[in-house]
């Protein structure tokens, strides 16, 4: 049986847009063996015209450019849209209603894990649009039942800070790792029983080994999400679509 294929909407950035295009392939491979690889459709956009569009707050613009991305990798022959970021989940369930193939939406995997771990109190890192706004939250805390906090106003603006003027550009810097460090020790103290890693670029600052509780990478989750729906029933896997 023949894999599906997933139309991947990335380059926002295209540093994270990486991470999902290895960390798929390595899934297929390490379930099928040999010389599998991914079957995948990328569009990839240029994130400063989409940072724009963010920071001037023109979100029905961003959104028919998103539209646009899932209706032409539906044409292509994608069996599924992804979007590879976080923040652009503001507008998925309008993508999903344009196209006739599923949306895997990146929140349900992680909240799958996060109650498959017990945890019941969330914190959620990620930029201000997905920290303060409630397309994501509201997904965590009604389609899942969870409880998610977020760090302080001071914090919440530093942790933006760092995703856009360092990660999305390739800047890992220790200072940064320090201060992400000190917001999830804040959190935990605060009474989270885990942190959910809710920019696809945070996975590149820290992990599970700068934190006391459980860490939810967005993007790791996501691109195990996607295998299994390229995979489908070819090693006993079911599909979530």
């Amino acid at each position: 049986m023949q894999q599906k294929i997933a139309g991947l909407i990335g380059g926002m950035s295209w540093e994270s847009s990486a991470h999902y295009y290895r960390l798929i392939n390595e899934h297929v491979r390490d379930a099928l063996g040999g010389t599998h690889s991914a079957r995948l459709l990328l569009w990839s956009f240029d994130f400063a015209e989409i940072e724009a569009l963010q920071r001037a707050g023109d979100w029905e613009g961003a959104t028919a450019r998103m539209i646009d991305a899932a209706q032409r990798l539906q044409a292509a022959g994608a069996s599924c849209v992804v979007i590879c970021t976080n923040t652009m989940h503001r507008m998925a369930q309008t993508v999903q209603d344009a196209i006739d193939i599923p949306l895997l939406h990146i929140a349900d995997p992680t909240a799958v894990a996060a109650k498959a771990a017990g945890v019941k109190r969330i914190a959620l890192l990620g930029t201000a649009f997905t920290m303060e706004q409630a397309f994501y939250r509201g997904r965590l805390e009604q389609a899942h039942g969870l409880q998610v906090i977020v760090p302080a106003a001071p914090d919440r603006a530093e942790v933006h800070r760092i995703i856009y003027d360092e990660l999305v550009q390739g800047r890992v810097l220790a200072a940064s790792q320090a201060f992400y460090r000190q917001v999830m020790e804040r959190l935990v103290s605060e009474g989270a029983e885990g942190i959910i890693l809710g920019c696809t670029e945070i996975m590149m600052l820290v992990g599970q080994a700068d934190a006391s509780v459980p860490v939810f990478d967005t993007t790791a989750l996501h691109a195990r999400a996607i295998a299994d729906h390229l995979l489908g029933d070819q090693v006993g896997r079911p599909d979530p679509a």
